[in-house]
């Protein structure tokens, strides 16, 4: 017994379709997202000053993921709001909840990175 569409592509041109709604999400956040615009600065430019820090390949890796880590966080916090909003824009405590509970998963985020680049820097 099958459930769902059937007729969904496979193979190599489902990873490349998928691929292509990764970039237009990607690209959306770009354009319309402050904050993302900001952390995509602060990874690119972190990431290239890790190349001069006299650490090893590894904890060069982890400062790295940290980074991606705040962008990843970032993209559900936003989808989340993209959710709630299609959902209704009146206000609603659990709206408010939502979004405030993304914020704070964004918060923590950066923090991590925070203690993480601390404690490898550190020593």
């Amino acid at each position: 017994m099958q459930f769902g569409n059937t007729n969904k592509p496979t193979g190599i041109r489902r990873v490349f379709l998928a691929f292509n709604n990764t970039l237009k999400g990607f690209w959306w956040m770009c354009r319309n997202e402050a904050a993302f615009k900001q952390e995509v600065t602060l990874t690119l430019v972190l990431t290239c000053v890790t190349f001069f820090l006299d650490i090893s390949f590894v904890e060069q890796a982890i400062l790295i993921s940290t980074l991606l880590g705040v962008l990843l966080v970032e993209t559900i916090n936003t989808a989340i709001e993209a959710v709630v909003d299609r959902i209704g824009l009146e206000i609603h405590p659990l709206s408010g909840l939502a979004k405030d509970l993304g914020s704070a998963a964004v918060f923590l985020s950066l923090t991590i990175t925070f203690f993480v680049w601390g404690a490898i820097l550190w020593t």
